[in-house]
């Protein structure tokens, strides 16, 4: 029988990415009036906490209690997250030549998204800080989740997206109780309006990286990672990226593993952001050169439509720690890397998934990536989602 037994937070504050002032984790924080920044969680680690310890936890995020924020499990907004599978790709790999291709198929999370672990997380401390309502700008994904989530919490929600997302994500938030608003334009004029909401209402806002709790839910698929695959990692992980929380977030899990012991800092993977060339400002960014907003466009893959990430300097911070990569794949290469990999795996994997499958491919093919490396893909959403399109 799986233990259910919960475990005491190491949590102990909160600090600025940038400057690292330290900011108190019993009160509601949003991103670090010093330097608006990003604000991250840290942990007391200790020897207490053994990795052997996970043996018959729940088969959910919240087995990683400890190295969550979340002090009451009372509070805990739940709907059987995480613990998603990591599948072999063996088709494609015998095909294309990989020793050992695999990946991990987050569409199979409760609202069909990983966006289900950082909203989990997120309105659960919500919730333990008395919020009441909450407020999120989404290009699709987070939308329902916060509209799921809020629902079983009993929190108002407010979800601003873009008047051309999907109608799947539209329906879906309505069928939850959330109040939904459309706008023209990109999630970033979402953003403002959920700033301006907030101020106006005092509606927590749940905007990626503008608050610190969806990184921490979002992390755990790093923890996962390194379990499931028995504590050796991945060499190379491709991470489609548009906000970059996931991918913050994995980076941090393996950060925290090492400093617990559980993993061996000289075998961490290179980290590569996959991006849509409709909209890639990660690696404009990364090049140095001007965002162009106004060259900008939709993709089918809406989820990395996000024309400024918050925590870009975050996401730099990871490709090159791990000295690893960012590019850009074309909405055609996208289009037919879901019907490759439908076809192929059985897996009706997300634009976004089919992103980091292509981008693969391409690096292969430029010798970036060696055929015989531990390659993992990350597959953020269900294809069933985007069916319409």
């Amino acid at each position: 029988m799986k233990s259910t037994v919960s475990f005491r937070s190491l949590a102990t504050d909160l600090s600025c990415s940038k400057c690292g002032k330290h900011y108190p984790i019993d009160r509601l924080q949003s991103f670090s009036a010093c330097c608006q920044k990003p604000l991250i969680v840290n942990y007391a680690v200790n020897d207490a906490c053994q990795k052997e310890d996970l043996i018959n936890r729940e088969s959910s995020m919240w087995r990683y209690a400890e190295m969550l924020p979340l002090f009451d499990p009372a509070y805990r907004v739940t709907l059987g997250e995480g613990m998603t599978p990591i599948l072999p790709l063996n088709r494609l790999a015998g095909e294309y030549g990989f020793d050992d291709l695999r990946v991990k198929d987050e569409g199979l999370n409760p609202t069909g998204s990983f966006k289900s672990r950082g909203i989990s997380m997120a309105l659960s401390k919500a919730r333990e800080l008395g919020v009441a309502a909450c407020v999120i700008p989404t290009a699709g994904n987070a939308g329902g989740a916060l509209s799921a989530y809020a629902a079983t919490a009993g929190i108002k929600a407010t979800v601003i997206m873009p008047r051309e997302t999907p109608l799947i994500f539209r329906e879906e938030c309505q069928y939850y109780g959330a109040e939904l608003i459309l706008l023209d334009g990109f999630i970033d004029k979402c953003g403002e309006l959920a700033a301006e909401i907030q101020r106006e209402t005092g509606a927590f806002n749940i905007a990626t990286m503008k608050e610190p709790y969806r990184l921490e839910g979002k992390k755990t698929m790093g923890y996962e990672i390194a379990e499931q695959m028995e504590w050796v990692l991945p060499e190379v992980i491709l991470y489609p990226t548009g906000g970059g929380t996931g991918l913050i977030g994995i980076w941090k899990a393996f950060q925290e593993m090492i400093s617990m012991g559980w993993i061996d800092d000289a075998r961490l993977p290179r980290m590569v952001v996959v991006q849509s060339s409709n909209c890639a400002p990660l690696i404009d960014f990364m090049s140095g050169r001007p965002a162009d907003k106004a060259a900008y466009k939709t993709s089918i893959a809406n989820g990395l439509v996000v024309p400024e990430a918050f925590g870009k300097d975050m996401i730099r911070k990871v490709i090159e720690e791990s000295k690893g990569y960012a590019l850009s794949v074309s909405d055609q290469q996208i289009l037919e890397g879901v019907k490759e990999v439908s076809s192929q795996e059985g897996i009706l994997i997300s634009p976004e998934g089919a992103a980091a499958w292509v981008a693969l491919k391409d690096l292969t093919a430029q010798g970036i990536i060696d055929r015989e490396e531990r390659i993992l893909l990350l597959n953020t959403g269900s294809g069933y989602k985007y069916l319409e399109n």
